[in-house]
């Protein structure tokens, strides 16, 4: 019984806390940043625990604080083009394969460069100098990136 009684007060006890949270400054609620917070924003109450139950099934809060992406920017060191391309090396090469998607597009962005789409094409037509081997390292892809992006990335 006392279990039972414990449960039921800390269940009020985090519902509490949960809805009497003010939104955060950075644009997300008491959940915190990740992909929970783009889909459902700042809204208080219940929708910050469908927030945090987002972020948490995703893994988005850890991968967009250490990218600085999914709502996440603006704290803490800003992530290198080396690291973010060790992080997300399978879905970078994919996107550069085709010209374009999502972790194109953050690369990018975090590389300074406002023509993503030009950018996305010139690395398109250049996959192989980017990828040669399978054993390429991240140094190697980020070095063949910034040299294959001169001029496009402004």
């Amino acid at each position: 019984m006392k279990r039972i009684a414990l449960a039921v007060l800390a269940l009020a006890v985090l519902a509490i806390a949960v809805v009497s949270t003010p939104a955060m400054a950075g644009g997300y609620g008491a959940a915190g940043c990740g992909l929970g917070s783009m889909i459902f924003g700042s809204q208080g109450g219940i929708i910050q625990v469908f927030a945090a139950t987002t972020n948490g099934t995703f893994a988005s809060q850890t991968f967009g604080i250490t990218s600085g992406t999914s709502n996440c920017g603006g704290g803490g060191a800003a992530p290198t083009v080396k690291a973010y391309i060790e992080a997300n090396r399978e879905s970078l090469a994919n996107d550069i394969s085709r010209g374009k998607g999502e972790t194109l597009n953050n690369l990018t962005q975090l590389m300074g460069c406002t023509k993503t789409q030009e950018v996305g094409t010139v690395l398109q037509k250049n996959y192989k100098k980017i990828f040669p081997t399978i054993q390429v390292n991240a140094a190697e892809i980020e070095t063949s990136i910034k040299t294959t992006v001169q001029g496009s990335c402004t």
